[in-house]
């Protein structure tokens, strides 16, 4: 069975107005005459971009107890690079360039 494929960006503007009047998924799709789960995957990836522009990348790991200080955050740094110089070190080594 072939897939049907609908434009939706043609009804974004209806779909967002319906849903923010109040209007279910349902309703939005038997005015448009479009099937249910069009609507809701529109919605779901509308929502999506919306908060993908919003918001900062996630930070990775366990967040702190506490915040650092300065020093604190110069010496991780440090640690940081010098762990990252020494792996371009081992790298160059093992390339035969130093």
């Amino acid at each position: 069975m072939a897939r049907k494929w609908t434009n939706m960006a043609a009804y974004a503007e209806k779909i967002l107005k319906m849903r923010e009047e109040g209007s279910t998924r349902q309703e939005i799709a038997e005015i448009l005459g479009l099937e249910k789960s069009q609507i809701k995957e529109f919605i779901k990836r509308h929502n999506r971009k919306q908060k993908a522009g919003i918001s900062e990348p996630k930070r990775k790991g366990r967040p702190r107890t506490r915040p650092l200080t300065t020093q604190e955050e110069m010496s991780l740094r440090i640690k940081e690079l010098e762990r990252e110089v020494s792996l371009l070190r081992s790298f160059l080594h093992a390339a035969g360039r130093m």
